[in-house]
């Protein structure tokens, strides 16, 4: 069902989320320091090397996380205020989460009116 090398990724994928968050919990600066590192997506690039996959690939999607991460910064914005407002944590990261959806659906409208099609 599962080959070696989901495994492989799966644990190392893992094991790097922990250690943010164990690395977290003793300095908030660091922890934020690597967790703000394209760590997932520099996973992604070297599971797509491995995997085959063609240069055009891994360039288009450099591309499209590079379009990306601009409008994601919005949730780093909304979360914190949520938390401030005593908004229970569950709720606030849904609702950050829902206000990140929405400002993608708009951000790519607003990049096909100046022609960039992701």
């Amino acid at each position: 069902m599962f080959t070696f090398e989901f495994i492989v990724k799966t644990l190392v994928s893992a094991l790097i989320i922990t250690i943010i968050a164990t690395i977290s919990r003793r300095s908030t600066l660091i922890g934020g320091l690597i967790a703000s590192l394209p760590l997932t997506s520099i996973l992604a690039l070297i599971w797509m090397y491995h995997d085959g996959s063609s240069v055009q690939s891994m360039i288009e999607l450099s591309t499209i996380i590079f379009w990306m991460v601009i409008p994601s910064l919005i949730f780093f914005i909304v979360f914190p205020i949520l938390l401030k407002m005593n908004v229970h944590f569950y709720v606030a990261l849904i609702g950050a989460s829902v206000v990140l959806i929405i400002t993608y659906a708009l951000y790519t409208q607003i990049l096909l009116r100046f022609n960039i099609r992701l």
